[in-house]
């Protein structure tokens, strides 16, 4: 089942301080061939914001240009975070995986 915000915002600073929620949840991160990064975490806000100043991770290199999350808390975040990447198969978490 896809990220229940189909439409990705841009992943610029101004748009996820705007955007982003400062709540549990799973985000994706992507460009326009391919999606890089999906993640869970207690803050989407405070994640996004992070990957955006580690200019040298992975995350970065790949010239993200959006994201989408989605509200979600406790077990079930980490069974989303799961079936989204098995879905999407982002570049990121395949290496991690490694």
């Amino acid at each position: 089942m896809p990220f229940d915000q189909p439409v990705p915002r841009p992943f610029v600073s101004t748009a996820v301080q705007a955007f982003a929620p400062s709540a549990p949840g799973v985000y994706g991160i992507s460009n326009a061939r391919e999606w890089i990064y999906i993640g869970e975490t207690d803050n989407i806000k405070f994640a996004l914001l992070t990957h955006m100043q580690e200019l040298h991770a992975s995350v970065m290199e790949r010239q993200p240009t959006g994201f989408v999350w989605e509200l979600c808390d406790g077990p079930q975040r980490t069974n989303r975070q799961n079936r989204l990447v098995l879905e999407y198969e982002p570049v990121y978490n395949r290496r991690e995986r490694r």
